[in-house]
């Protein structure tokens, strides 16, 4: 198989679908890589070192595009991309589709099977979203502590306070992967940290963990107005594996914050878990509602885009490789949780929970593949 690795495009992404390791198991097993010229330089991996494990470099998106059967990519691919893909081709990324509607519809006129790697689950987990949950939990900690500061608009307090002044009080919606390494690093830099969720058992397990040096907390809308209304910073993480995130804060509660609070949206890739959130980039973060600020940034990892980069591919590379040893039909065989990782047969949307926030209807997978 001719698998294509495009350079990122998304505003200030600057991971790489593949690295070298990736690309050397790829080879060996006798497929061809090809990567589109400095796809690797904002994770720090030269072209040399692609082409040093058997990678053809290719000058531009168009040459991986047209040649590639199969597009390997981190975010979800942008207009101009979505017109060069052609009927027949795989793509495997992180797709996000509830969030765009949009991209599903051009994507499903293009004839292409889309696998996306927030939805692949095996039982409860999500093992390709995982890695970058556990970066972006961590980084909206270290990305709230730094918008509190008041020369970046913020309320002008250390997170984790000083001799004889509080530390701030930092509230975690959704005790996950995400979460739980949001609370974990506020906790580490001495703020006062308060994680709801619904689910007893994440709950109990980061009490036991953490002898409670972090606050658990059953999340319902009484318990969730009262903490956040005192909070300096919010942390909202929920996540329904291929749906929209719900909105769990709503606007009265925004305006009802601290003036100068910090709200972190880790769910805004699913459409944000804040009725008062809007997706921001890398180069525009934040921006100011009802004199809260809001961080809602698409692509959080992909600010530590290198260890971003040797994390992901960590997870993904297994199943890339299936991919091209035995095509969608082999590999989801092989692999059953790659089932659900299928977002996409041509116009027939193949998981309910996508299906269902994009109000279109549901093929199961079995028939979408039988025709093609």
């Amino acid at each position: 198989m001719i698998v294509g690795v495009p350079r990122e495009i998304k505003t200030a992404e600057h991971r790489v679908a593949l690295t070298p390791v990736g690309v050397r198991e790829l080879v060996d097993r006798g497929h061809e890589v090809l990567v589109e010229k400095g796809a690797g330089e904002g994770s720090t991996i030269l072209d040399e070192e692609y082409s040093a494990q058997g990678a053809a470099i290719v000058p531009n998106a168009s040459d991986v595009f047209a040649a590639a059967e199969m597009i390997l990519k981190v975010k979800e691919p942008q207009p101009s991309e979505v017109a060069m893909f052609r009927d027949g081709q795989t793509l495997f990324t992180y797709l996000h589709l509830a969030a765009y509607p949009a991209l599903a519809d051009g994507l499903a006129r293009k004839g292409i099977v889309a696998i996306a790697y927030e939805t692949v689950q095996v039982n409860d987990h999500l093992p390709l979203l995982a890695p970058m949950s556990e970066i972006a939990g961590r980084m909206a900690t270290q990305a709230g502590a730094y918008f509190l500061e008041r020369t970046q608009g913020g309320r002008g307090i250390l997170l984790g306070g000083v001799t004889g002044v509080s530390p701030a009080k930092v509230v975690v919606i959704g005790g996950g992967i995400a979460g739980s390494n949001a609370a974990v690093i506020a906790m580490g830099m001495q703020a006062n940290v308060v994680v709801l969720d619904n689910d007893i058992g994440k709950l109990r397990r980061l009490d036991s963990l953490y002898q409670g040096r972090i606050v658990t907390l059953h999340s319902n809308k009484l318990t969730l107005e009262q903490q956040v209304l005192d909070a300096d910073l919010v942390i909202g993480t929920v996540l329904v594996p291929g749906a929209a995130a719900p909105k769990l804060l709503t606007e009265e509660m925004v305006k009802g914050m601290k003036r100068g609070a910090v709200l972190v949206d880790v769910a805004i890739d699913q459409g944000g878990c804040f009725e008062t959130s809007r997706e921001t980039t890398h180069t525009h973060p934040v921006y100011t509602k009802h004199e809260v600020l809001h961080y809602a940034v698409g692509n959080i990892p992909g600010a530590v885009p290198h260890t971003s980069t040797y994390a992901l591919t960590n997870a993904t590379l297994r199943y890339a490789v299936a991919l091209a040893d035995w095509g969608v039909r082999g590999a989801v065989e092989r692999y059953p949780e790659l089932q659900h990782g299928v977002n996409l047969v041509g116009e027939s949307v193949c998981h309910p929970a996508v299906a269902e926030s994009l109000d279109l209807g549901h093929v199961p997978l079995s028939e979408a593949l039988a025709g093609i």
